[in-house]
């Protein structure tokens, strides 16, 4: 079986780490003992410590602005695009669920540019769903008393705490995890004539989904 690269064992080793330990508990003597390394694979890949835990935040971070991004090109109405934000937010817990749980945890840590450039990053996509509401409900497919703040907010709150119960091995895929909030936000912000064309019944779950789950 072929061996993973150098970066990606210490970026998987110290997830591990910063998860169970905390950040500053763990030496890089540590991360590269445990992920079989050398000190010198180390700092070759990341300046220091610092850069290591800035590359976790950033990977997620990265990968959900390019998903937003890609639905807002991709599609044409402001419903497709917040439909397939929200799905692509939360299929990333998939690939990312140990990044963001460090995330959350340890990025009071960060220095300050680091900092800054990953608050760069969260308020570019926060401004991006602010426009994708603000466009839904200028367009007529989004209730218009809902506050647009308020709104994108709620969704970022409830699709971020996944990371604290998503288990891999639990009782919903996390693509129906995915489709379940995705039902909820669109019953949640669309208008009641954008909620009865069928074009937009791709959106919501199905009698035979919901008699799945019920199951």
């Amino acid at each position: 079986m072929k061996k993973k690269p150098t970066k990606e064992r210490i970026i998987e080793t110290a997830l591990l780490l910063f998860e169970e330990n905390g950040f500053h508990a763990v030496t890089v003597d540590r991360i590269v003992q445990e992920s079989g390394t050398s000190k010198g694979g180390f700092y070759h890949n990341f300046k220091s410590k610092d850069e290591l835990l800035y590359t976790v935040h950033d990977s997620f971070i990265t990968y959900i602005l390019d998903k937003a991004e890609d639905a807002y090109k991709r599609y044409s109405t402001p419903a497709e695009r917040l439909y397939e934000t929200v799905r692509s937010f939360v299929m990333m817990f998939e690939l990312y669920r140990p990044h963001v749980t460090v995330f959350y945890q340890e990025s009071l840590y960060l220095s300050k540019d680091y900092f800054d450039a990953i608050k760069r990053k969260r308020d570019q996509y926060k401004g991006m769903m602010f426009r994708v509401v603000e466009e839904g409900i200028a367009c007529g497919e989004f209730r218009k008393e809902i506050p647009i703040p308020i709104t994108s907010m709620a969704i970022f709150g409830m699709t971020n705490w996944t990371y604290k119960w998503y288990k891999e091995t639990g009782r919903y895929s996390i693509s129906e995890i995915a489709n379940i909030y995705a039902d909820l936000v669109m019953h949640a912000v669309m208008t009641t004539e954008a909620l009865s064309k069928p074009e937009n019944a791709r959106f919501f779950l199905t009698k035979n989904e919901n008699e799945t789950f019920e199951n």
